[in-house]
């Protein structure tokens, strides 16, 4: 199916949004958009398991996705949760090795799939492109160190004013099918402890419930 111009116009801009794709010009970029195939995914369908062979880069167009992994007894941990704009799957885009996590759709998803043959032409191709996944490779890096330190060195009172604070800035974070057991999950705890530091955060004035909005009025003591 041949995209429209409109469409076209979007698939380049998520892709300057991505650091690696953002040396290149329109030129450049439409030779990968040209590749790039449309999914939709309903709520709670597997887009893909762990160890599955990579079909390349997805993007999300519209709703909410969760990368996560299983402990041995089965419990989910939420690895990352992701909206509009976001991709996944980007390691195993780039080394062409198998997908590290499982991707489930939280909601109704729209997205496209950049396939890993025309990652790999595009790496060969343009030298700038390959820094920059470099650089993008680092980054992601040092950011699961944060998350593993706030994992095992911050109480969950701690984590949870720190999400709240990233889901102020974070719409991904705030999406539809983000709920509570979703949050949980993403902290490594359960819903209920949830609910009761919630309850402590707004005793403490810390924050505010606004239906069912949750409205930050001072969490910097907290963390």
């Amino acid at each position: 199916m041949t995209k429209s111009a409109e469409t076209t116009a979007v698939l380049n801009d998520y892709l300057t949004k991505l650091p690696y794709f953002s040396p290149l010009d329109p030129e450049q970029l439409g030779t990968l958009t040209t590749d790039a195939v449309n999914f939709v995914f309903s709520p709670d369908e597997v887009i893909f398991l762990e160890g599955d062979s990579s079909r390349g880069l997805w993007i999300i167009q519209d709703g909410n996705v969760k990368i996560t992994k299983l402990s041995l007894e089965g419990n989910e941990y939420i690895l990352h949760l992701l909206g509009p704009g976001d991709s996944f799957n980007d390691i195993a885009a780039l080394d062409s090795g198998p997908t590290p996590a499982n991707a489930i759709a939280m909601s109704l998803v729209s997205t496209w799939l950049l396939p890993t043959e025309t990652i790999e032409r595009a790496l060969d191709r343009y030298p700038a492109m390959a820094r920059a996944a470099l650089k993008m490779m680092g980054a992601r890096i040092r950011a699961l160190g944060h998350q593993i330190e706030d994992l095992t060195l911050y109480p969950v009172m701690v984590r949870l004013a720190r999400f709240l604070l990233a889901q102020a800035e974070n719409p991904s974070l705030s999406g539809p099918g983000v709920t509570r057991a979703a949050i949980a999950a993403h902290l490594a705890t359960t819903p209920e402890t949830i609910s009761r530091v919630l309850a402590k955060l707004q005793d403490a004035g810390t924050i505010r419930f606004d239906r069912h909005k949750i409205i930050i009025v001072n969490v910097f003591d907290v963390i």
